[in-house]
Order: structure tokens, then C-alpha cells, then sequence
């Protein structure tokens, strides 16, 4: 199993003026993390994509190729691109690349977003939420598929006997799908025999096994056979030496995350006992001991049918980077083995 990180570059401005130096520093740690992440042999650190005041990842792409330059083993992904609102020609040109300067380590994890608000800023409608990403997903793997392309659809221009530069090294490119709770999206991965990163960000992780399900019966109803459908999975977690240590040191900035969020969203602010509901042994956190997060990854692949990659969520304005770092280093030097034994 593979076992990573997923970022989204916080700066942390959710009011006032931004400020450019602080955005220097942000960038800068985030690098250096993916630095740490792969030296501690971490498997794969992904890259969200916003486009608020409160983030710095507008141009994922941009960001990971500089995370190519001074990484050698980790694997560089999206988490996720908005296809949605993105021409799957410049996405597959942008990913294409970092895949050469990565030297192969380029993946892309496609999705609609959690956020709208890449959709007023490209001038898209979101009654075309799905349609957009249906028609941009079915492109993507079309690009991905022929170096020349003869292609129509609705919202962008037909492509007559083009071809599309430059070709990744990796053949074929990895393009997973990242779903949240829509059965459809779950069905459609399957449908195109792609690989499924599936995000739970609350309850219980074993109550989408009944998706799960659906995507491997609609890959192998497409034809597909189920050994090459793969599952992935995205949570919030934190690892210290201790579980309690964990808990504690994890919750104050996750408090004040969740409840920023909350407030444009419509949600209280989470308290500690709403938390340790989810850090329970049934609940979506991976937060705790190695040995704990160990077990609690394996019963959340077994409750799911096999997962073949967990990756963290662990951005928090509460944790320093000491504790940031230490909590990467236990992945790599106890995490890891665990789950390997």
C-alpha cells in the first residue's frame, strides 16, 4: 500500500490584506516538506487546487514541477485538478511535463472540486457541473490515448487531426478520479477503468463500501477486469507517539480550520467530543500512534475491499513544523513498516 500526504498551501488569509512575504514563506515550507516527505520515504505527496484568497494553489502544476527538482522517489500528484473548469489540453501539457521533469513520477487525480468558485472565474455555468467534467475526463483520456486527436464536444473547440505535445514519459499517464459521496461519480470511474481516490472527511469510512461496490460491478460491466480497478482513500489524520499526545495536539488548529469553514458552509464548530467521534476506531480520522494509525489504515482497507493507497490530510494551522515534520517522519520510519508487515 502506498501512503502519502495531501496539501492544500493554507496561507491562512481568511481576512485582511494578503501579504506577499508570508505567501514566500508558505511556499517555501510546503517544498521543503515534500523534501522531508520524500527522504522519509513517503510514497506520494498530492496538490490541491483552490482558487480563494486563503490558498496558494491556483497552479498545482507549477508548484509540483518545482517539487520535481528536489525530490527523487516521491510520487507528484494532484488532489485534486478541477477539470471541470479546466481545458484538458493544457492539463494534459502541464502534467506531461512534470512527468519528464519528475523523471516519471507524475500523476493527476481529476475532479469537479469541492469549491465553485473556479467555475464565475473561467466563466462557466454551474448547471453544467457535471456535464463539464463528464465531457473534459472523456478528452483528457483521449489526449492521453493519441498523440494526434480528432475530438468535438460542447464546451470547447473541436481539436481536427491535432497533434498534442509534449508525450509523458510514463505510458500511460496515471489520471485517477477523486470522488467525494455521488454515486454516479463512483459509477463513472469505474465505467472508464480508471483508479478511484475516494476523499471521507466525516462518519464512518466503512459506510462506502456500498459505493465501492458500485465502482468495481460498473468497471467490470464495462469490461474491465477488477485487478486493474484500484481504490484510494483521503483522510484527515495526524500521527504523534502517542494517540492521546495525537489527539492533543491535533485538535486546537483543526478546531479553528473546521470552524472557519464551517461559517460560509453553515456548520457549528466541531467540539472535542464531535471529534473523538471521528477519531474513534469507526470514525473517517486517522489520528494517533503509529500503531494505532497502523491498525486503524488496515481496517479502513479491509472494511472498504482493499485499499491500494492512503494519503493524509495534515494541513492544520495549529501544528508547528516541528510537529508536522515528527508526524511525517513516524509515517515513514513506523507507519510504513507496520502496514508492510
Amino acid at each position: 500500500m502506498e501512503i502519502g500526504i495531501d496539501s492544500f498551501i493554507a496561507t491562512g488569509a481568511y481576512e485582511g490584506p494578503l501579504n506577499p512575504q508570508e505567501n514566500v514563506a508558505a511556499m517555501e515550507a510546503l517544498l521543503s516538506k515534500i523534501e522531508f516527505a520524500d527522504h522519509a520515504g513517503l510514497h506520494v505527496f498530492g496538490l490541491g487546487e483552490h482558487h480563494r484568497k486563503e490558498f496558494l494553489d491556483e497552479a498545482p502544476a507549477v508548484i509540483l514541477a518545482a517539487a520535481a527538482a528536489r525530490t527523487k522517489n516521491i510520487r507528484l500528484t494532484s488532489a485534486v485538478t478541477v477539470l471541470s473548469a479546466a481545458d484538458p489540453v493544457r492539463v494534459f501539457q502541464e502534467y506531461a511535463t512534470l512527468d519528464i521533469i519528475s523523471k516519471g513520477r507524475a500523476e493527476i487525480v481529476a475532479g469537479r472540486g469541492s469549491f465553485i468558485d473556479a467555475f464565475p472565474l473561467f466563466g462557466l455555468n454551474t448547471n453544467d457541473y457535471d456535464a463539464l467534467f463528464d465531457e473534459k475526463i472523456q478528452l483528457l483520456l483521449n489526449l492521453r490515448a493519441n498523440e494526434t486527436v480528432t475530438w468535438k464536444g460542447k464546451f470547447r473547440p473541436a481539436l481536427n487531426a491535432q497533434p498534442v505535445y509534449p508525450r509523458p514519459l510514463q505510458e500511460p499517464l496515471p489520471v485517477w478520479i477523486g470522488v467525494g459521496g455521488t454515486p454516479q461519480s463512483f459509477a463513472r470511474a469505474g465505467t472508464l477503468g480508471l483508479p478511484l481516490m475516494v476523499a471521507v472527511i466525516g462518519g464512518e469510512t466503512h459506510r462506502f463500501r456500498q459505493l465501492i461496490d458500485l465502482y468495481y460491478q460498473a468497471g467490470e460491466m464495462a469490461g474491465h477486469k477488477r485487478d486493474k480497478l484500484k481504490v484510494g482513500l483521503h483522510s484527515l489524520g495526524f500521527v504523534a507517539e502517542t494517540t492521546q499526545d495525537a489527539k492533543d495536539i491535533y485538535f486546537p488548529g483543526y478546531q479553528e480550520m473546521m470552524g472557519k469553514i464551517g461559517k460560509e458552509r453553515g456548520w457549528s464548530t466541531p467540539t472535542r467530543p464531535m471529534f473523538e467521534a471521528q477519531a474513534a476506531p469507526l470514525g473517517a480520522y486517522v489520528v494517533g500512534s503509529p500503531e494505532e494509525v497502523a491498525e486503524k489504515i488496515l481496517r479502513h482497507s479491509e472494511a472498504l475491499g482493499g485499499i491500494s493507497r492512503f494519503t493524509f490530510q495534515m494541513d492544520n494551522p495549529g501544528l508547528s513544523k516541528e510537529q508536522v515534520y515528527r508526524s511525517i517522519e513516524l509515517i515513514g520510519t513506523k507507519v510504513i513498516p507496520l502496514i508492510n508487515k
